[in-house]
């Protein structure tokens, strides 16, 4: 006899450091948060200040890969104006520290500065083509600074969500608005799409290969598997041809007929797509084939004036 286990149950909230960032799962100890508001919490790095995105939520145990933080408290007005304050001295603190990089001569770029909400850290974030060793600008920082420092380098991509932008569709950068974390992207999601293998065209403002390529790439594939193979042999009105490639936009494929004249030829759909009805029919037909199964009426077609009976 075999018994059922029910799954642990816990309490979540789901809280943002920077916009556009991951959200992390925290314990709210019991307390009802909902979004909008900013709360303090323990993390890895010390207690810092967070946005709520995701209201209190019971969810399984199992869903969760790490031990949960504590949410310590919500964020009071003192501290709301504090946070505040600091925010507006990182500009400047990124000024300062671009001046201490020039007279260490560091071959280092700086991105962004931040503060923590009641000022305990400040970091700066920095990209380098080689590892760079700046302990001597740690410790010309803290000194101007007289807070704890951290410097941390990052890639082209973190840099543009950082930065923001606008990129070459028109619109505001997909990492910097949306994209909580990367995903992989690869050259071979170009070339499945049939675009152009130009540097310049498949490339985002970061220089790396633009994210948007793997929004829609599961979709070729799948596509492609419904239609005719490039070097398949086809009948076509035209005559026998082989195809010479595959439009997934356009649902066609172009054949190069024996004459060596090429042409476009559209792909019929699958035969399950072109049923129709209520789905509740079991034959090929469909209910508006009139087949009586599941006691639809037949409508009227497209061009047929009549009204329904």
């Amino acid at each position: 006899m075999s018994l059922a286990t029910s799954s642990q149950k816990t309490q979540i909230v789901g809280i943002r450091f920077r916009p556009a960032g991951r959200i992390y799962y925290f314990d709210p100890q019991g307390q009802a948060f909902t979004t909008g508001q900013y709360v303090i919490v323990e993390t890895v790095r010390g207690v810092e200040a967070g946005r709520v995105v995701i209201a209190s939520k019971i969810v399984a145990e199992e869903d969760l890969a790490d031990p949960l933080k504590p949410v310590l408290r919500l964020a009071s007005e003192d501290e709301l104006r504090m946070m505040l304050s600091f925010k507006n001295k990182e500009k400047d603190a990124l000024v300062r520290c671009a001046e201490r990089v020039t007279q260490h001569k560091l071959p280092m770029k700086l991105v962004e500065s931040e503060y923590t909400f009641d000022g305990s850290r400040l970091t700066f974030y920095f990209t380098a083509d080689e590892r760079v060793d700046f302990r001597s600008l740690v410790r010309d920082l803290a000194a101007t600074f007289r807070t704890r420092i951290e410097l941390r380098q990052i890639g082209a991509r973190d840099q543009a969500k950082l930065q923001g932008g606008v990129g070459p569709c028109g619109k505001t950068l997909c990492c910097s608005s949306w994209i909580t974390d990367f995903g992989i992207v690869s050259i071979k999601m170009a070339k499945e799409q049939g675009l152009p293998l130009n540097p310049s065209k498949i490339s985002g403002v970061c220089g790396r290969l633009m994210c948007c390529l793997s929004y829609e790439n599961e979709n070729y594939i799948q596509a492609k598997q419904q239609m005719p193979q490039i070097g398949t042999m086809l009948n076509t009105p035209s005559g026998n041809g082989k195809v010479v490639s595959v439009n997934v936009p356009q649902n066609s494929v172009e054949v190069m007929l024996d004459s060596g004249v090429t042409i476009q030829v559209p792909v019929a759909p699958p035969a399950d797509t072109q049923k129709s009805g209520c789905g509740s029919c079991s034959t090929g037909g469909g209910c508006g084939s009139a087949c009586g199964s599941c006691g639809v009426k037949k409508k009227a077609q497209k061009n047929d004036m009549l009204p329904e009976v």
